[in-house]
């Protein structure tokens, strides 16, 4: 289309034009192909054991998901050593499985072309992974795909490391990798799950963990790490996050998302675009180079015991307390959210009928930003609160200063958490509540504003300062300049939410437009 283009500006007397930057299209798609960047393939790991379900019988072999997870890995090793097809071609199976399976048909039939390699999502055991080389071979396709195993909640990042073990020690599979594995591991997710500190705490040990079984092994691990955005989402300053990994988890490679919502502000320009990758190619040598130190075992100890404080107490509240859901659905614009033609996937994955999955079910996404626009940015620091209130002895003291001071993981938590907070803003949470909240969960916002208030007084404890990022003053003088500026959308929206939500049957198309601005 493009030389045909070329050719009909030529015909028209148009060289000039066609001489310009179509031209200069033109060479570059001869010269990188078509696809510049290749893309990635993700699919959830329920969707490939529904597939293989249906299958088996199908063809009169038993329920697949039924079976233990020996007897799915030998039904798998044992069809991936035979040259055998394993799909019928008069096999008719459900509208969602042909979905899945369509996909990996069209990955076979290009020959996996433009593609990096396929994720899997709340990948558990060994035969999700296998499970998707099987299916990839069995669909045709010659060439080796690395396939990703994505370990998401606090759960299945606690046993990432024996589940890579127990992948490694099938010979079949070990031929196959060629001493090469990547795994993802997911931020958004184990955060909504358990909490900001845990998670952190929770990601930081399984890569450790990770690093042990691949060296064990003799296998070259690259981490993917699926962070950005806000610091709900795994986010902050890039160099930082990198500089604060586990020593030895960046070794020569590493693999980090960019999330949508921040590409315009890092790559939207030539010089910006050029300034991050200086800045995450830089740390990702120095941390080859110059690993961080190893976490002595006082740190480990309370750090081990700081996680489990903030787990059980972010689960008290968001799995636990009856009226939780209530609250965020109608303090928040969640429900809102979902109008906005932005992302990648539905707001809720499928909905189930109870309460406790009604929160389970809601993507990463959408709950994280809901909290951001209510300035409340609750995800961000919910348990951590009940962490660091606690009265510390003069030892726990002690090492908690020595954490701050000289190990960069612990210092990286400590300096995100204190910028979401210098976002937050407890009166313009209050108007939300007092809007859009009923009486009787309204106490229950009050007890948000004051946790967060006393979490603040204690990071200005723990970090020597009077007020938050007294240290760093060009980041304070920024966020000075934008509130002006995002203050009144707030106010806004809290007037157009209320309008939407007076008669939610009545279409304005005026009212939800304009509201959805004051969401982008």
């Amino acid at each position: 289309p493009l030389y045909a283009c070329y050719q009909s500006l030529h015909s028209c007397g148009m060289g000039i034009i066609a001489e310009g930057l179509l031209k200069d299209v033109l060479i570059r798609v001869t010269t990188f192909g078509v696809t510049l960047v290749d893309l990635d393939i993700r699919q959830n790991a329920d969707k490939h054991v529904e597939l293989l379900d249906e299958l088996t019988k199908y063809l009169g072999l038993g329920s697949y998901a039924d079976w233990s997870e020996k007897g799915r890995q030998d039904f798998l090793v044992a069809e991936l050593e035979t040259r055998r097809p394993l799909i019928p071609s008069d096999w008719q199976p459900s509208a969602s499985v042909v979905e899945t399976l369509a996909t990996f048909r069209l990955i076979a039939d290009d020959e996996a072309e433009g593609i990096s390699c396929y994720i899997i999502s709340m990948a558990r055991n060994p035969s999700d992974v296998l499970a998707v080389v099987l299916l990839l071979r069995k669909c045709g396709l010659q060439r080796q795909l690395p396939v990703v195993p994505l370990f998401e909640t606090l759960e299945d990042l606690e046993n990432a490391a024996w589940t890579l073990e127990r992948l490694l020690r099938i010979p079949w599979y070990t031929d196959y990798i060629k001493g090469y594995q990547q795994i993802m591991i997911g931020y958004s997710d184990s955060a909504k799950d358990a909490g900001q500190m845990a998670a952190a705490w929770a990601q930081y040990r399984a890569q450790e963990d990770l690093v042990t079984i691949a060296e064990k092994y003799a296998v070259q691990l690259t981490l993917f790490h699926g962070r950005g955005g806000t610091v709900g989402r795994g986010g902050g300053p890039a160099r930082a996050a990198i500089l604060s990994q586990p020593p030895g988890s960046i070794s020569s490679s590493i693999r980090v998302t960019e999330q949508g919502e921040m590409i315009r502000f890092k790559y939207g320009s030539t010089s910006l675009a050029v300034n991050n990758l200086d800045l995450i190619l830089g740390a990702a040598i120095e941390a080859s180079l110059l690993p961080p130190p190893r976490p002595r075992e006082n740190w480990r100890l309370l750090m081990n015991r700081l996680a489990e404080l903030a787990r059980d107490s972010y689960r008290a509240m968001v799995r636990d307390h009856p009226r939780f859901v209530d609250y965020f659905d109608q303090g928040t614009p969640e429900k809102e959210l979902a109008k906005l033609a932005l992302g990648s996937r539905p707001a809720r994955r499928p909905a189930s009928g109870d309460v406790q999955k009604t929160i389970d079910d809601l993507r990463a996404i959408p709950w994280v930003f809901a909290w951001t626009q209510k300035r409340l940015m609750l995800p961000a620091w919910l348990g951590t609160d009940a962490a660091l209130e606690q009265e510390f002895s003069g030892k726990d003291w002690h090492t908690l200063r020595e954490m701050i001071t000289e190990w960069p993981f612990f210092q990286s938590q400590l300096n995100m958490l204190e910028m979401v907070l210098s976002k937050a803003d407890a009166d313009i949470a209050r108007q939300y509540d007092e809007a859009l909240v009923e009486p009787a969960l309204q106490p229950l916002g009050e007890d948000f504003r004051r946790r967060m208030l006393g979490l603040i007084d204690n990071v200005n404890r723990l970090k020597g300062q009077s007020f938050l990022l007294e240290h760093a003053p060009e980041i304070r003088r920024t966020l000075e300049l934008r509130h002006p500026y995002t203050d009144p959308l707030h106010f806004l929206q809290i007037e157009l939410m209320a309008r939407c939500r007076e008669d939610p049957t009545a279409a304005n198309v005026h009212v939800d437009k304009a509201l959805l601005v004051t969401i982008a």
